[in-house]
């Protein structure tokens, strides 16, 4: 007869499983492989995934507080789709604190801070050279994501990680285009020298208006979207 597992490493065994199909759907939704209005089927993933629902349901439990997805009482658990209006407000806050990420990486960067984010804008040339939107909006992600944690505030790390996620969709149309790619690594070659200059004002000010640039591009992209929406005119 087998031993009982004890309590506590049971419930190890539980947050360790929950944990994981929470980072693996966050992934894929992050990845775009669930879309805005994706409905997740517990059951699916639970097989997919090979454990029980139980870790899945708590897992969605999770999700729905982080703001990636909605439940819907007798409908089941959607992938969130946040409106322009709560994304422009999260591209204004957004602006904010990487403003003050700015200030702050101005004064106290490392030179081997600085080497690791020119290896990662170089890896954003490399996806640009390859064609590959894909890899590319997963290295934006992170090159923001680790100056943002290289400023040294954790409080703010997670609020910021927490609103990132929620427009992850926007940030990643907003990098589709003819010649989008392109403009957008050398900007974050501009981030990298106004950091490198020391003037914690310049730092900021780039930062501020790297992010005040994509809730432009979000409005734009989002006002195309409703024209080519728009029943043509038969005359």
């Amino acid at each position: 007869m087998n031993a009982a597992v004890h309590p506590t490493i049971a419930l190890l065994q539980s947050n360790s499983l929950t944990m994981a199909v929470q980072q693996e759907v966050e992934r894929a939704i992050l990845a775009g492989e669930y879309l805005p209005g994706d409905k997740l089927n517990e059951a699916a993933l639970a097989l997919k995934l090979g454990v029980s629902r139980g870790p899945v349901r708590e897992a969605f439990r999770m999700l729905d507080e982080a703001g990636l997805v909605r439940t819907e009482k007798n409908r089941g658990v959607f992938v969130r789709d946040i409106p322009l209006d709560e994304a422009i407000e999260i591209f204004e806050l957004r602006a904010t604190m990487e403003e003050l990420v700015g200030r702050r990486l101005a004064q106290n960067m490392t030179a081997t801070q600085q080497q690791e984010m020119e290896h990662l804008v170089r890896s954003m040339e490399g996806a640009v050279a390859a064609a590959d939107s894909h890899a590319y909006h997963l290295l934006n992600l992170q090159f923001h994501d680790r100056l943002v944690e290289m400023a040294g505030n954790r409080k703010l790390a997670s609020v910021y990680r927490k609103l990132v996620k929620e427009i992850s969709l926007f940030r990643r149309l907003n990098l589709a285009g003819r010649n989008v790619l392109p403009v957008s690594a050398h900007a974050h070659w501009e981030i990298l020298e106004a950091i490198k200059s020391g003037n914690p004002e310049t730092a900021g000010r780039v930062l501020f208006d790297h992010a005040m640039n994509s809730k432009a591009r979000t409005i734009e992209n989002d006002e195309q979207r409703r024209r080519a929406e728009l029943p043509s005119d038969p005359n």
